[in-house]
């Protein structure tokens, strides 16, 4: 008999030892709240032996983009930003092209977002964004940024035409290292698409090697962001870094949230605007040094 009294207390504290565990599993974070969520579904939870299925309240997943869908999984945006026109045409003796200049409503400012940085046919542009200078009906003269975002692969022929139509012969196109890496990566694309390539035979002012000329050793690097900071004085809040705007294309092509996606689209919006502002500083520092020597 006495070596069968604690018998009764073991099985107590098995008991209780069971309905910890039982509740552990039971036990269910609380799910983030999305925006535009619309009405809960129901997912069945798993359930401890015996014990009923849990009805756990789901929220949508969050798809939204924003702009409109002009064409199957190509979406447009169009923003007007009050910079003021240039008012007269604007030297390019800082890109080494001297007695050469160009009226402001030619320059195109562009910017890819793309699936890696290695370039070749296995890279893709599946954004593209572009500021000029332009006269709205509504707002007045200012900068016109549009960018086209791509939701799936069978979208980007649609893309490419639509960034076509943007372009005329007398363009003249702008960016930081797009001579070298975003220009020949749309034609690659263009190519593979078997589309004409509207980019062949367009002026191109590449920002890049003006301003590490002007800069190099005055800043710790002329990375767009650190230039942007220091001589622009712009501050990005909340920027995704670039080198996260592949996983964040790749992650919503496989199903998941637009949230991070939507900041690329932000940190693009900001890289052609900046590029608007920072040619005409180019202009205003060769100047300055000219009359200096």
């Amino acid at each position: 008999m006495g070596d069968q009294a604690p018998a009764p207390a073991r099985a107590a504290r098995t008991d209780i030892d069971a309905l910890r565990r039982l509740i552990a599993l039971r036990e269910r974070k609380p799910l983030p709240a999305v925006a535009d969520a619309g009405p809960p579904a129901f997912d069945v939870a798993p359930s401890a032996a015996g014990a009923p299925p849990d009805l756990l309240p789901r929220r949508s997943l969050d798809r939204s983009l924003p702009g409109e869908e002009i064409a199957p999984g190509l979406y447009f945006q169009q923003a007007h930003l009050p910079l003021p026109l240039p008012a007269s045409a604007l030297s390019l003796g800082f890109a080494k092209r001297a007695d050469e200049t160009v009226e402001p409503q030619r320059l195109l400012f562009f910017d890819t977002e793309t699936t890696g940085l290695a370039g070749g046919t296995g890279t893709r542009a599946f954004m593209i964004g572009a500021a000029d200078w332009h006269r709205d009906p509504l707002h007045g003269d200012g900068l016109r940024i549009r960018q086209l975002t791509i939701a799936s692969l069978a979208a980007e022929p649609a893309m490419l035409r639509e960034f076509a139509g943007w372009l005329s012969p007398d363009t003249v196109l702008s960016s930081y290292n797009g001579r070298c890496y975003d220009a020949p990566l749309l034609n690659t694309r263009y190519r593979l698409a078997r589309l004409p390539n509207p980019l062949s035979g367009l002026d191109h002012v590449d920002l890049l090697f003006p301003t590490r000329r002007l800069y190099r050793g005055v800043w710790e690097n002329c990375k767009l962001a650190t230039i942007e900071r220091e001589l622009l004085r712009i501050l990005r809040e909340d920027d995704l870094p670039g080198a996260q705007a592949p996983a964040a294309w790749l992650q919503y092509l496989r199903g998941g949230s637009a949230a991070l996606l939507r900041r690329v689209i932000a940190h693009n919006h900001q890289d052609v605007a900046t590029l608007a502002q920072l040619l005409p500083r180019l202009v205003q520092a060769h100047a300055e040094l000219a009359a200096a020597e």
